[in-house]
């Protein structure tokens, strides 16, 4: 049973290093931890909720190889994101900015989440405003109360 546990453990931890192929890895460990940096910011356009880093796809490998080659060609970090996002489009970072026309998008969900609130809010103070008045028509007066006392009664 204890086997079994570390075995799973061990595949699920290793499969994200797995997608870097030992043939794309620098020999020089400071570009080669550059590249792990830029790779597990950039979105992979085929599986789309995975880093290029975390990525077995050919494309994925593709991008990887580019990152590399722009670093040992001398490009600094930005400059090699900015690189892709050329080729590529915004849509491969995983974190897009909150410029032009994403600002929308960022705004879109919390904009559309107060109107739902202030819509629910008004619903509820209605329905209590509503609720409150019927309690209050239906209430009997005294003299009211007797005679359905009596009508009771007599039944």
């Amino acid at each position: 049973m204890m086997r079994t546990l570390i075995l799973i453990i061990l595949m699920i931890v290793g499969t994200a290093s797995l997608a870097v192929e030992p043939n794309e890895v620098l020999s020089d460990q400071s570009l080669e931890q550059r590249a792990r940096d830029i790779s597990k910011g950039l979105r992979c356009p085929v599986c789309q909720n995975e880093s290029i880093d975390e990525s077995s796809a050919d494309l994925a490998a593709d991008l990887r190889i580019l990152v590399r080659e722009r670093l040992v060609a001398g490009d600094n970090d930005q400059e090699v994101i900015d690189y892709i996002v050329n080729r590529y489009g915004e849509f491969v970072l995983l974190k897009p900015s909150t410029q032009g026309g994403n600002l929308i998008l960022w705004l879109t969900a919390p904009t559309l989440f107060l109107m739902a609130s202030i819509i629910a809010l008004d619903f509820v103070r209605r329905r209590t405003r509503t609720t409150g008045t019927q309690k209050s028509q239906e209430s009997l007066t005294e003299a009211e109360q007797e005679k359905m006392r009596k009508i009771m009664e007599n039944d």
